[in-house]
């Protein structure tokens, strides 16, 4: 019996819809959203200084809200961002202590230059944190930018 080559037409059509719709949910799946229907990408990317500002400035009294330097204590001592808590990316134990934070927070994460922000903000997307924002450039754009520091001296 010989089979009609437009039931194969239709079968492959059929067979190539299946693919797109399946790969089409599988992208939404991907890009979770939240109830306020902003994408879970656009709460782990890095941000300009401006955009980091206007973020501290929103989060101001937001309990749920973290600043996070990962430099050195003596680079912090220097200056830092106010409100933002030290966590050496250099100590032995930094892995273990950035997965005790609390992973729901918003976190704002910063260093010097953005070298050790960018590595730390891998770590937590592999923990799985929620909102994780650093900050293009550290400390140094930041301040470049002509945004307030606190401390002696900027670094």
């Amino acid at each position: 019996m010989r089979r009609k080559t437009g039931s194969r037409y239709i079968t492959g059509l059929g067979l190539l819809l299946l693919l797109f719709v399946v790969n089409d949910w599988r992208v939404q799946s991907a890009e979770t959203s939240d109830p306020a229907g902003e994408a879970q990408s656009e709460k782990l990317r890095a941000v300009t200084p401006r955009e980091a500002l206007e973020l501290v400035q929103r989060n101001r009294d937001n309990p749920n809200f973290v600043i996070l330097d990962v430099r050195t204590p003596e680079e912090f001592e220097g200056s830092h961002i106010e409100g933002a808590v030290n966590m050496d990316y250099y100590h032995p134990g930094f892995q273990v202590e950035l997965g005790k934070l609390d992973k729901t927070k918003r976190y704002l994460v910063y260093c010097r230059t953005g070298n050790r922000s960018d590595t730390v903000f891998e770590f937590m997307k592999e923990l799985r944190f929620k909102e994780v924002y650093p900050l293009e450039g550290g400390i140094l754009a930041w301040g470049a930018a002509g945004f307030p520091v606190a401390g002696q001296k900027h670094q």
